[in-house]
């Protein structure tokens, strides 16, 4: 059997274990570090920009809450059926947003990253884009971008369909040929929306170890089958060899990492460098392998090395912000067969990879 390759390490939203997420300066630090890919989260204005944030409520992320011109933008809203209180991207023009500037949404965890607050403005989609090509030429390395479209029921019902503006960012970037261009989402129905739309490069549905997608609650309420049976062989069936359909098949499936690590069966073996095997500890769960079976590539999220971010048994005696037992979990979650890791801190997750 041939070998799988090298697991990619994307930057889950830049570098943020070091500069506030989806900055340009996160982007840039995490090609720096070597990440092959770089993840941002996709959410819209209300004239129809696709912008780089995390979520459409963006208090928690830039320096809006203190802006006295927005302070009536401020209200409260339901999201995926959630009810939040604060200022929402779709109340604003991409011109009011490009006055703001981004703030370390874990503060506490990561004090030297906040340490560059209110120093970068916010990005629209079509900025990351151009910042990978440049990378891409200045390092010689093909880079790639995992695009998170968050929220597209919510989205879709204020008139903003995000898998049209999708595509209308690549198409004005050039990148409707591009390889290494993957877009994710928890909602089933924006991927087949992107198949149906031509969409170049490859779809990942996200799953939950609980909870149904928002889509499916949208149109059948309680009765959704929830993420559960999309794990189940079955369901994984379902979304690879056996889809009923191309736009309902999938490339690949991204999972939290407990869903990885669940004890399972498959007991990962790591050799060192010097006089054999390193007890790690722990297993994997055969999730990797039925979904490789079923035809699907698997990503997992997200690695982090703080004490606070950290399954029990890879914390050790430190402070919530200090750095536990990481390398040990990176090791098990690098060598469990999936095809990619989202990484804070892209550096670590490319040295435990490559073996540095």
């Amino acid at each position: 059997m041939r070998a799988r390759p090298a697991p990619l390490v994307i930057g889950h939203r830049g570098a943020p274990g070091y500069r506030p997420e989806h900055t340009a300066a996160a982007y840039e630090l995490a090609f720096a570090l070597g990440a092959d890919a770089v993840e941002p989260d996709l959410v819209a204005t209300k004239d129809g920009v696709l912008v780089v944030r995390h979520e459409n409520e963006i208090s928690g992320t830039t320096d809006v809450a203190d802006r006295p011109e927005f302070a009536d933008r401020r209200t409260t809203r339901e999201v995926d059926g959630e009810a939040l209180t604060g200022w929402f991207t779709e109340d604003f023009t991409w011109a009011e947003l490009a006055t703001l500037h981004a703030r370390e949404r874990l503060p506490q965890l990561r004090q030297a990253s906040a340490t560059f607050d209110d120093r970068y403005p916010i990005l629209r989609f079509r900025d990351l884009l151009d910042l990978v090509d440049r990378a891409s030429d200045d390092t010689g390395r093909r880079l790639g971008v995992v695009a998170e479209i968050k929220h597209a029921t919510h989205f879709a019902a204020a008139g903003l369909p995000l898998d049209e503006l999708v595509m209308r960012d690549l198409s004005d970037a050039g990148w409707t040929d591009r390889t290494g261009l993957v877009v994710e989402s928890f909602e089933p129905t924006v991927l087949r929306e992107l198949h149906d739309r031509g969409f170049p490069g490859k779809r990942v549905y996200l799953l939950e170890d609980a909870g149904a997608p928002a889509d499916r609650v949208a149109s059948s309420g309680s009765a959704a089958a929830g993420y559960d049976t999309d794990l189940t062989l079955r369901g994984l069936y379902a979304l690879g060899f056996g889809a009923p359909s191309a736009a309902a098949r999938v490339d690949g499936i991204s999972v939290e990492t407990s869903l990885v690590l669940a004890s399972g069966s498959v007991a990962v073996s790591l050799f060192d460098d010097d006089d054999g095997s390193i007890d790690i500890g722990a297993v994997t769960s055969d999730l990797v392998d039925l979904a490789h079976s079923a035809g699907l590539s698997v990503y997992t999220w997200t690695l982090r090395p703080e004490n606070a971010m950290l399954q029990p048994e890879f914390r050790t005696g430190g402070r919530d912000d200090e750095w536990g037992d990481w390398r040990r979990l990176f090791s098990i979650l690098l060598h469990s067969g999936v095809d990619g890791v989202f990484a804070d801190h892209p550096d670590l997750a490319v040295a435990v990879r490559d073996g540095r």
